[in-house]
């Protein structure tokens, strides 16, 4: 999955910080005012022309940091800190959480947004991903089924019991010796619907590998289902609510997220097949009427945007 980045080892990513650091100390040891520039991805737009760059994985333009607006010293004086906490994350070998690193400095960063937007600028600014600079996610997804891997030296075996849940590997980057016999993977969106298939003795039944994000997909999950489609080369469906929400995240697993679209290239499993549920399940399964809920304005609003959005039009306009 790294083959595409630059050099993103440990000592490599210590040079960078403080390479970047030094030259902002040295503009203001010369009395001018740092300057920094930092790309900009996304991974759809809304025109129509069809000649956008989205999802190519190349920036769509810059954007300037410098001392001169207020709002952006304290921008700057928090991807600083952020980049502190990284640097000794990365010297001292150890893993912290975005949590982890805002409880650092509570009454600074006042919100766990702007920790989340430093470190996304940091990884573009570093050309690398979340995981290089040793800052992990709490993984929420679980996963079962017939497969076998190793990480990190311990062997997990969902195989002897294929029906079991298992956490999804917080360290994506340290799974290795994949092995699986099975035929297809199954994303659901729901942990209901996850532990409905386990007690139903869905993958006893069926030679698959069943995996939730639990709702929208946190990292630790995109990363593993992107590396068990790159290793095992399986067909993979998704069944998700028929709303606006369970659409989102279908798009979600297929094209990755605005806020990380800089890293879309080692999230989205472009293979993923919409599986449902359809609004035509609707007629063609007799599902009674109180069972359905009327779309409220807020979801109409949701889904009209999302509609809007190139890649539908451009790759999936079925949809």
């Amino acid at each position: 999955m790294e083959g595409k980045r630059l050099n993103t080892q440990p000592l490599a990513l210590i040079r960078k910080i403080k390479g970047f650091t030094r030259s902002i100390v040295e503009d203001l040891a010369r009395g001018n005012a740092p300057l920094i520039y930092i790309d900009r991805f996304r991974n759809y737009c809304t025109g129509t022309s069809g000649n956008c760059s989205c999802s190519s994985g190349l920036p769509t333009g810059k954007e300037a940091i410098s001392l001169k607006r207020e709002c952006h010293v304290r921008r700057l004086d928090i991807l600083l800190r952020v980049l502190l906490i990284v640097q000794q994350l990365l010297q001292e070998n150890r893993h912290g959480s975005k949590r982890d690193i805002y409880y650092m400095h509570p009454t600074v960063f006042k919100e766990q947004s702007v920790v989340d937007r430093a470190i996304n600028d940091i990884c573009i600014l570093l050309q690398c991903s979340r995981h290089n600079l040793n800052v992990v996610s709490v993984g929420n997804g679980l996963v079962m089924g017939w497969l076998r891997y190793v990480e990190s030296g311990r062997k997990i075996d969902c195989i002897s019991n294929p029906n079991t849940a298992y956490p999804i590997p917080v360290h994506v980057e340290e799974v290795n010796d994949i092995l699986s016999v099975a035929q297809y993977v199954l994303v659901v969106e729901k942990e209901s619907v996850f532990q409905r298939l386990a007690n139903d003795q869905f993958c006893k039944r069926n030679r698959c590998i069943v995996i939730t994000g639990r709702g929208y997909p946190d990292v630790p999950t995109r990363r593993f289902l992107h590396l068990l489609i790159d290793k095992l080369h399986l067909p993979v469906y998704c069944l998700v609510d028929c709303d606006p929400y369970g659409f989102d995240i279908l798009t979600t697993y297929k094209f990755g997220s605005l806020q990380m679209a800089y890293d879309a290239t080692f999230l989205q499993v472009s293979e993923i097949q919409w599986l449902g549920v359809f609004v035509q399940d609707s007629d063609n399964y007799s599902i009674p009427q109180q069972c359905l809920l009327p779309l409220t304005v807020e979801d109409k609003r949701k889904v009209e945007a999302m509609l809007h959005r190139c890649y539908l039009q451009r790759e999936v306009p079925k949809w």
